[in-house]
């Protein structure tokens, strides 16, 4: 047996307490591990272990030799794992987590044909606009739009969104178009009922940004209901260019404001907790997102 294989039936013995336990776990004889461990000691020219007639205790120099054979041994396991996982198929459970809005208008079409090419898998898709732990909450991976801050989550960053007011034509009919941001103040704006910033539309201003915090008939906590009840005309309301661009495209909303609209922006990215590899299941979901998001997402063709 190679110097691995020793170092292996080494740290089963200490971890099973047994020459026994440790024979049975690795299908070898008692005998054999005992033997081996011998010939390790002999090898090293020290005593890993005391044997007693009813127990098994590490010496000074087998601790030191224990705490090194771990993380060898973890890393070459991990090492293995890392490159043939390469080449696994997808399988089991993926849980992914993304807001309302991105998720109904860009996830969700991307799933049937995902699931298709990857028939081992199963998807769990949570949509929510708070902010979900992903540790805690299990979730594989999710889609934020955010600034990310330094975490121990890794993202990989998929695109850029900007924010526009937008309108329905049959509103801009009756109530008029918005001439400066003060203007808003005697508008119907949608809102969402959660406290959020989202909810202070930020402008371009004389002296700055500008921020007007804005109200209406109707609020909602989902962010596709809002989108709806705007592209009906029920009053103005502010969106990512994600959720518009393509209805600004086919004239069924009209950008308002675009004047004074901030050039700032935030980046959608795919994150997940951070592991020393990476699952095929969530390699291949976020190789879906880069595949479909970059260089240039549909919002901006």
């Amino acid at each position: 047996m190679d110097q691995q294989g020793e170092m292996a039936v080494f740290v089963r013995v200490v971890e099973h307490e047994s020459f026994s336990s440790a024979a049975r776990a690795l299908k070898l004889t008692p005998s054999a591990v005992s033997k081996l461990i011998g010939r390790l000691e002999d090898r090293l020219g020290a005593r890993l272990l005391n044997r007693t007639t009813r127990r098994l205790s590490m010496t000074e120099e087998g601790h030191a030799f224990y705490q090194r054979c771990v993380p060898i041994l973890s890393a070459i396991d991990e090492a293995e794992m890392a490159v043939t996982e390469l080449h696994a198929e997808p399988r089991g459970l993926l849980k992914v987590n993304a807001s309302t809005a991105f998720g109904q208008f860009h996830i969700q079409p991307l799933i049937p044909q995902f699931l298709e090419r990857h028939p081992d898998l199963r998807i769990q898709l949570t949509l929510s606009d708070s902010l979900v732990n992903l540790v805690e909450e299990e979730v594989d991976v999710a889609i934020r739009i955010a600034d990310m801050p330094d975490s121990t989550l890794i993202a990989k960053k998929l695109s850029a969104v900007r924010r526009t007011v937008a309108a329905a034509p049959s509103y801009i009919e009756k109530f008029g178009i918005p001439k400066s941001p003060e203007d808003l103040k005697n508008h119907n704006c949608l809102t969402l009922s959660f406290e959020t910033s989202l909810n202070q539309w930020e402008f371009k201003g004389s002296d700055g940004p500008k921020r007007i915090r804005v109200s209406g008939s109707f609020e909602t906590n989902n962010a596709a209901a809002l989108y709806e009840a705007g592209l009906a005309g029920l009053g103005l309301f502010r969106a990512a260019n994600f959720v518009v661009g393509s209805d600004f495209k086919e004239g069924r909303l009209i950008p308002v404001l675009e004047d004074y609209e901030m050039i700032n922006q935030v980046n959608i990215y795919a994150v997940y907790p951070h592991s020393k590899h990476l699952s095929p299941k969530v390699r291949a979901f976020v190789d879906l997102m880069i595949d479909a998001f970059t260089p240039i997402p549909s919002w901006e063709m």
